[in-house]
């Protein structure tokens, strides 16, 4: 398939609806995507069967905080000069790229790569949504190694990083992202084609540009986008999609702590019976509660849509006084397996309660 400026509308809406909140954000990602493909011509999506088993795999994208990224704007070379860079420091030539989360700006980022260099972009990522640290990708929950990873930051400063294992990358990088403005670019996850074949999400690229589309068609008040979205979800690897609540946003407060955009938001429901609904944010919306009772939790996908579009709100644009819908979703397959919820169940947050699965949370009616 090749991408072109056509698909990135629909891409980056699809993308930031996967993202949960996080990501970075989409808007300045599409124009620099749709700048880079103007330039220099399309990009190829390929699945990841079509690469041979020996073919140099990289991931590419932003780390940091995704507030800092509205302030530290990305240029038009900047994931360029990133991969250069890598390949100059590792001394490897780079065969394809892919994204390490299919969420907001950093679902564009490797088309950016990708069409300056002229190298392919796999349809998929790893981790199905964005979740904020590098041990929660399906490639290190496989085994792939985090590093060497090169980090660029906005002056052109690359760091080669390395470690034992991703949680101390994960460490590293923030150190050098919260030192360098916030946000920095990274190549990390050096794979071979099998090793991407064994641990990538697959097609979540062109399932992003289709649920971009639907989202585009069924445009205006929130319930009457439910059915056509829950259609799309129930034929996906993501599967169970529920309309959690419906509100007006009274608070709003993170901060940036460690590198991560830390906080909680707090709305209010239309029916002034049901107990407000509050989310917990780690650049994404990781817990959904209403009152005491979590309705939805990560690895599913928590997502805030503004209620009167249904276009989805990354956590950094939320605002006080917004009416907006909050939906669930269920995670791919692969992060609920016992080696990924050691590392995305929300134990691994620091909430003090077991992951249930939306489906069960929320379970069909016969």
């Amino acid at each position: 398939m090749k991408l072109t400026v056509d698909h990135l509308e629909d891409l980056a809406r699809g993308a930031v609806f996967l993202a949960t909140g996080g990501g970075g954000d989409p808007y300045v990602a599409m124009l620099t995507a749709r700048a880079a493909l103007t330039e220099f011509g399309p990009v190829d999506l390929i699945p990841a069967s079509a690469l041979s088993d020996d073919a140099t795999v990289v991931t590419v994208g932003n780390v940091g905080a995704p507030s800092a990224g509205l302030e530290l704007l990305m240029s038009i070379d900047e994931p360029q000069r990133a991969i250069q860079a890598y390949e100059e420091h590792i001394a490897t030539r780079v065969d394809a790229l892919v994204s390490f989360e299919i969420g907001g700006g950093n679902s564009l980022i490797p088309l950016i790569a990708g069409a300056a260099l002229g190298l392919p972009v796999v349809d998929g990522d790893g981790m199905g949504r964005a979740l904020p640290e590098a041990q929660m990708m399906t490639y290190s929950i496989a085994g792939v190694s985090a590093t060497p990873a090169v980090v660029l930051d906005y002056e052109g400063y690359a760091v080669v990083l390395d470690a034992d294992n991703p949680l101390d990358y994960e460490h590293q990088v923030r150190q050098v992202s919260a030192e360098r403005g916030g946000m920095v670019t990274a190549v990390e996850h050096p794979m071979t084609g099998r090793q991407l074949k064994e641990s990538i999400v697959p097609a979540t690229v062109s399932f992003s540009i289709e649920l971009g589309r639907v989202l585009r068609e069924s445009r205006g008040r929130t319930t009457q986008a439910l059915e056509p979205l829950r259609a799309l979800f129930a034929s996906s690897i993501f599967g169970h999609f529920e309309h959690l609540y419906s509100g007006k946003v009274v608070d709003h407060a993170t901060s940036i702590v460690g590198g991560y955009d830390v906080g909680h938001v707090t709305i209010e429901s239309f029916d002034t019976s049901q107990p407000n609904l509050t989310l917990d944010v780690k650049n994404e919306f990781l817990v959904a509660r209403i009152g005491t009772e979590v309705v939805a939790s990560v690895p599913d996908l928590i997502t805030v849509v503004d209620d009167e579009t249904t276009e989805p709100i990354s956590a950094e644009r939320l605002r006080y006084g917004q009416r907006v819908s909050v939906l669930g979703t269920g995670c791919p397959p692969m992060l609920r397996t016992g080696a990924a919820l050691a590392v995305v169940e929300p134990r691994a947050f620091g909430f003090d309660f077991d992951f249930v699965p939306i489906e069960q949370l929320h379970p069909r009616q016969a």
